[in-house]
């Protein structure tokens, strides 16, 4: 376990992920701290060092054997109102071994980790990697539902809870606290601000929504790992017009926007290095409670479009079993086709 701040957590990961990005990390690391030949040495050291980082990590090698494990954390200006965390390096590079979508201010919280839209005041994407003893409750966990900022978010764009008073929507999940029930600090950091967007609760978060949160917790009975990404849609709808548009509510005084719909992906790990993929959309709406959950599947591509990231990158297509319930029977991908 490492401590240090969410910012300088960020930079880790950009340079973890892209050697491209460690490069300009490492040549401006030698900008800040002094010119002298020593310090110019060890910079194009860890440059190096950071470029087969990040071919390691694109290639998906296995790190671990080859004791990659991340990148320096680089000292650069940091954003204010930032507080140290305690993560652990194996979070990290379990959940988010199939790529990031974006990196856009990421956070990795006590058991999932999330990418903040800072505009909108709601989450990009939340990720979550699942077992079976994850989700199990150790018999004394409090269910409260303690609602807090997220204090490493720069306050001029976080959420808080006077958005949510009398708006008529719900605080929802999108790491689900039924998820992290093995350890009391894990579930009640599920109940973070930037975890959270407006729902609307009768028929969808406190019904299909909670459905489907159930259902996934089902798959993780059946798989050695289950790997969750959820995330909220900005979907067009026709007008009178004849056009289309995109249009959403906003609430609060920090106008944190209602998303039209949200999506999750659940990806469940068989044997040999073959996957299952569950991939849905619902609106947020009430739902009707006989519309089963099998109607909202849609394909991971239909979901990317709307999204604007990629989602299980490193994934391709011929490596799934199942899609959406259904036995997949094909090749490996060629290039140029899907």
């Amino acid at each position: 376990m490492t401590v240090f701040s969410q910012s300088k957590y960020q930079l880790r990961l950009l340079a973890l992920v892209s050697k491209r990005t460690s490069l300009e990390m490492m040549l401006r690391r030698t900008w800040y701290k002094n010119s002298e030949k020593m310090a110019f040495r060890y910079s194009v050291f860890g440059s190096v060092v950071g470029f087969f980082g990040g071919v390691l990590y694109r290639d998906r090698w296995p790190m671990k054997k080859l004791g990659v494990q991340a990148a320096n954390p680089v000292e650069l200006p940091v954003e204010n109102s930032v507080v140290p965390v305690v993560v652990s390096d194996d979070l990290v590079l379990e959940t988010m071994k199939f790529g990031f979508p974006s990196l856009d201010t990421i956070r990795s919280r006590k058991s999932f980790l999330l990418s903040y839209d800072r505009r909108n005041r709601v989450p990009h994407w939340v990720f979550e990697h699942l077992t079976e003893d994850h989700i199990e409750s150790n018999g004394d966990i409090i269910k409260s539902n303690e609602f807090f900022e997220d204090a490493s978010i720069d306050v001029r764009f976080r959420s808080t809870e006077k958005d949510y008073l009398d708006s008529g929507f719900d605080k929802g999940h999108l790491a689900a606290a039924g998820n992290h029930l093995c350890n009391q600090e894990y579930r009640d950091d599920t109940f973070v601000l930037s975890n959270i967007a407006p729902q609307v609760g009768k028929g969808f978060n406190q019904d299909k929504w909670n459905k489907l949160e159930e259902h996934v917790r089902k798959l993780v009975k059946n798989y050695k790992n289950v790997y969750v990404c959820t995330g909220p849609l900005y979907m067009p709808s026709p007008e009178p017009d004849g056009r289309r548009y995109i249009k959403y509510q906003v609430i609060g005084p920090h106008d944190v926007a209602v998303p039209t719909h949200f999506f999750k992906i659940v990806i469940g790990e068989r044997k040999k290095a073959r996957y299952d993929m569950e991939a849905y959309v619902m609106p947020n709406a009430p739902i009707d409670d006989k519309v089963p959950l099998k109607d909202f599947f849609v394909s991971r591509e239909d979901i990317e479009k709307y999204a604007g990231f990629l989602l299980f990158e490193g994934l391709p297509d011929f490596l799934f079993d199942h899609i959406n319930g259904r036995k997949q029977i094909c090749c490996k991908r060629i290039h140029g086709s899907k």
